[in-house]
């Protein structure tokens, strides 16, 4: 197994970025392991009230000055970022791997997500600006004015812990922010890295501040009357309890939360492209994204009996066939499709819905469980591709968000049918059709209530420059993270009417 040179060489002690100074926690600290190998690669604190209280009273001191900084001036401390997280783009792509266990090919995808976060926020002076109308009566002329609101904080996920900070934080600070993130705890030193660049950057003290931590973090920034707002991605339960905390408390919020991704194949498809798409979408970061695919439904639409029986048969065949077929081992070895879940308790949650489906009466057509990797590892995050069959939209499996490599593969007789399917699930984040026909396409398109939306693409990742959109119990609030619904969130609109005499 050829391995990749590893960036983390000894164990790191993480500390906290407050006021563009690297404080150490007085907290305790908790172990971060590498989830291919089991090596200890990092200890990060556990931040208490009183640090990530310092982390506020710095930023909103930061604030003063740098919401007075002319957007051009914010925009430059961008460019020499963009250019030294390409210097870097490798070392940054490689740590992911070993925090998180995705690929490398993954992490630099993610990686280049991220930047292009940066690149966008770049644009700053012309994102930010209002507009004007002369003479709305004789006289007098209006206008609106983006203006900067203070502190905002950002709670990350594990699943992809160097690009959603990215989502939130270059626009908040170009737009005249400063910000507190919490990385995730599993996944803590992406951010570390970032930070460090960050204070080569040029931005001054207190705009960009990383604070590791738990839920006292978590409960600290949703309480404390100077955070202007809260970016949350993670499970609807926790996003749900978030929302419900910003509003008793008058913060702006957005809730990024969980999903249940169908996935059509329509009679006309090209199913060998297809399942190309479907291999990434179903396996690509061990499953763990919102994006994912979760329901496979085989559609019979225009099909007699028979013929709807051998094309479900063909596109069960060809998937099993080719998600047999990944390569599950350490992400740093280029040849590897899929690593391993990010940590023993998520595998142990997927075993659990596994089991689940089997009780329920699915079919397990490709049992995960048996495990075959690359390289001589330990067992204890990994897992293999799974498939099931004869799966129900009532069914646990179906329902609920897995969060792994799992597969449900489900018949419908109908388009109508399987578009029922995805509105009677609670989830509206994703979904996608594979078709040669315009018209599916567009009635697709224009009826599902989700909030990105595939045609002949496994994944609907929206680029930096349109929202990362969600509906339903997938996401809550009002305006989304990236482009310029980010700088909406991150700014008031102060309309100003006046008149000369």
């Amino acid at each position: 197994m050829a391995i990749l040179e590893e960036p983390i060489k000894e164990t790191l002690h993480l500390q906290n970025y407050i006021d563009g100074e690297w404080v150490e926690s007085k907290g305790e600290f908790s172990d971060v392991t590498n989830p291919a190998t089991g090596k200890l690669i990092a200890r990060v604190p556990v931040s208490t009230e009183d640090e990530f209280n310092g982390a506020v009273k710095a930023a909103k001191e930061a604030f003063h000055d740098w919401r007075r900084t002319p957007p051009l001036a914010r925009a430059r401390c961008f460019f020499r970022l963009k250019e030294l997280l390409e210097e870097n783009f490798e070392e940054l792509s490689r740590t992911q791997t070993m925090e998180h266990g995705k690929t490398i090919d993954e992490s630099r995808g993610e990686t280049r997500r991220g930047i292009e976060m940066v690149e966008v926020a770049a644009g700053i002076p012309s994102l930010m600006m209002g507009y004007n109308l002369e003479d709305i009566a004789t006289g007098i002329d209006e206008y609106l004015i983006r203006q900067p609101l203070g502190v905002f904080g950002i709670i990350a996920p594990f699943n992809f812990p160097f690009m959603v900070p990215l989502w939130f934080a270059p626009y908040a600070i170009a737009s005249g922010n400063c910000v507190i993130i919490k990385p995730s705890p599993h996944v803590p030193i992406s951010q570390v890295k970032i930070a460090e660049l960050v204070d080569e950057s040029g931005f001054p003290p207190g705009v960009w501040n990383v604070v590791h931590g738990g839920e006292t973090v978590a409960s600290s920034m949703l309480e404390h009357s100077e955070i202007k707002g809260v970016c949350f991605v993670g499970s609807t339960v926790v996003g749900k309890e978030i929302y419900k905390k910003c509003g008793e408390t008058g913060k702006r919020v957005i809730a990024q939360c969980g999903a249940k991704n169908f996935l059509l194949v329509m009679p006309d498809a090209d199913v060998e492209k297809t399942m190309a798409a479907c291999m990434t979408s179903f396996y690509g970061n061990t499953g763990q994204r919102c994006l994912s695919g979760a329901n496979l439904v085989i559609v019979g639409e225009g099909l007699d009996k028979q013929e709807s029986n051998v094309f479900y048969e063909s596109v069960v065949n060809a998937f099993v066939d080719a998600a047999s077929k990944i390569k599950v081992g350490y992400g740093l070895d280029d040849s590897i499709h899929m690593g391993p879940a990010q940590n023993k308790y998520r595998k142990e949650r997927i075993l659990g819905f596994i089991q689940k489906g089997l009780d329920e009466g699915a079919k397990l057509r490709l049992d995960g469980r048996n495990i075959k990797k690359i390289g001589d590892l330990p067992d204890t995050c990994f897992l293999n591709p799974t498939v099931f069959t004869d799966v129900t939209p009532d069914m646990v499996i179906a329902r609920e968000e897995i969060f792994g490599p799992v597969a449900n593969i489900i018949r419908a007789g109908s388009f109508n049918e399987a578009i029922n399917m995805i509105h009677s699930n609670p989830y509206g984040n994703s979904a996608c059709i594979f078709t040669g026909s315009g018209k599916w396409a567009r009635e697709f398109q224009y009826r599902v209530e989700c909030g990105n939306i595939g045609i002949n693409i496994g994944i609907a990742a929206p680029m930096a420059f349109f929202p990362f959109s969600g509906m339903k119990d997938s996401f809550f609030g009002t305006l989304h993270g990236q482009g310029q619904e980010a700088i909406r969130f991150f700014t008031e609109s102060k309309v100003v009417i006046q008149r000369w005499f």
